[in-house]
C-alpha cells in the first residue's frame, strides 16, 4: 500500500448505465483482470463489485452497479439491484457513465438515466461499441448527452476490443482526489473468494442457457475446503424458482450441468491458480428472489 500521499491519488468511481452497456467488460479491461461476470442476459450484475485499477500513481477503485432502469413495478430482487447502483453514485468520488452508441436513437431509458446523475460530482461520459456504429452517430450521441449533463470529458471506446480504454485511465489518474491508496497494490477487488466462484458458475450458466432460463438463478458456495497441497473443494448449490428450470440446468442424464460445472472449474483454477475439485447441486427455491436471507448473500441487503 503506497504511503506517500503527496505522490499518489486515489477514488471511487461509480461505473453506471443502462443494462448490457458493457460496464463488467469494461471494469474488467481496466483492472486487467476478470472482477465481474460478463453475459448476454441482462441484469447480469447484482451487487456492487470492485475493481481496482493501478494507473499512473493512481489507484482507481471502479464500482461494478447493477444496470439503472425503473424497477418500481419490478420485483424484491431488481428493485435492491437499482437501489446498489444509485447507492454507489452516492458514495463516489467520480462517475464514468457508459453508453451503449450503437443504436441509432438512445431511448427514453438513458435520457431518463442522465438525468439522475449528481451534478456536484465530476462525471465522465464513455460512448461504448465504437465498432458497430458511424462517426456521425457516436458525434450526435456525444452532443445531445453532453447537452443534457455536464460531462467533464467524453471518450469513445470499444469495452470489449479495449479501444480507447487507455485514455479513460489516463483522466482519472489525473483527476482522481491526492491521498494514500485504499487497497493493497496487488489486489484487484473485494469480492470475497466464495463469491467470486458463485459468481464464476452464475456465469457460465448464462452462457449456456440465457435463452431458456430466467435470470433469477442464485448460486451459493455452501463448502470451501483448501487442503495441504493448494487444491481446493468446493461445493455450491445452484437455486431456480421451479421444477421445470432444475431439469433445464440438469440437461438430460446431468449432461448439462457437468458441462457448466466443467467450464467453471477450469476459470477459477485459472483465477485462483490451484487444482479445483468442484461439486454442483441443483435445489428449487420457489420465490428465491424475495427472501432478505438470499440478498443479503448476494450484498444487497443488510
Amino acid at each position: 500500500m503506497s504511503s506517500d500521499d503527496t505522490q499518489t491519488r486515489c477514488g471511487f468511481v461509480a461505473v453506471v448505465g443502462l443494462p448490457n452497456a458493457g460496464k463488467s467488460t469494461l471494469i474488467n479491461h481496466l483492472v486487467g483482470s476478470k472482477v465481474s461476470i460478463v453475459s448476454h442476459k441482462v441484469h447480469t450484475t447484482r451487487m456492487r463489485i470492485l475493481g481496482i485499477a493501478l494507473h499512473k500513481g493512481a489507484q482507481i477503485i471502479l464500482v461494478d452497479t447493477p444496470g439503472i432502469y425503473d424497477a418500481s413495478k419490478k420485483g424484491t430482487l431488481e428493485r435492491a439491484m437499482v437501489g446498489a447502483a444509485y447507492e454507489a453514485l452516492d458514495d463516489a468520488d467520480a462517475v464514468l457513465h457508459i453508453v451503449d452508441a450503437a443504436p441509432k436513437h438512445l431511448g427514453e431509458q438513458n435520457k431518463a438515466l442522465v438525468e439522475k446523475l449528481p451534478k456536484n460530482k465530476p462525471s465522465v461520459l464513455a460512448l461504448n461499441k465504437i465498432d458497430k456504429t458511424s462517426q456521425e452517430n457516436l458525434l450526435k450521441h456525444a452532443q445531445d448527452l453532453n447537452d443534457h449533463h455536464p460531462y467533464d470529458a467524453t471518450f469513445m471506446i470499444s469495452s470489449l476490443k479495449g479501444h480507447g480504454t487507455e485514455k479513460v485511465l489516463d483522466h482519472f489518474a489525473q483527476n482522481l482526489p491526492e491521498g494514500p491508496w485504499v487497497y493493497e497494490e496487488d489486489q484487484i477487488t473485494d469480492l470475497p473468494m466464495r463469491m467470486m466462484a458463485a459468481e464464476i458458475t452464475r456465469e457460465k450458466i448464462f452462457n449456456q442457457l440465457h435463452k431458456e432460463l430466467p435470470y433469477a438463478t442464485f448460486v451459493q458456495t455452501e463448502s470451501w475446503e483448501q487442503f495441504d497441497n493448494g487444491s481446493i473443494k468446493i461445493n455450491q448449490v445452484v437455486y431456480v424458482e421451479r421444477d421445470t428450470q432444475k431439469a433445464i440446468v440438469l440437461g438430460k442424464g446431468g449432461s448439462r450441468i457437468k458441462q457448466i460445472g466443467q467450464e467453471a472449474r477450469l476459470e477459477l483454477e485459472e483465477i485462483f491458480d490451484a487444482r479445483i475439485h468442484l461439486k454442483l447441486f441443483v435445489k428449487v427455491q420457489d420465490g428465491w428472489a424475495e427472501k432478505p436471507e438470499n440478498l443479503r448473500e448476494i450484498g444487497l441487503a443488510e
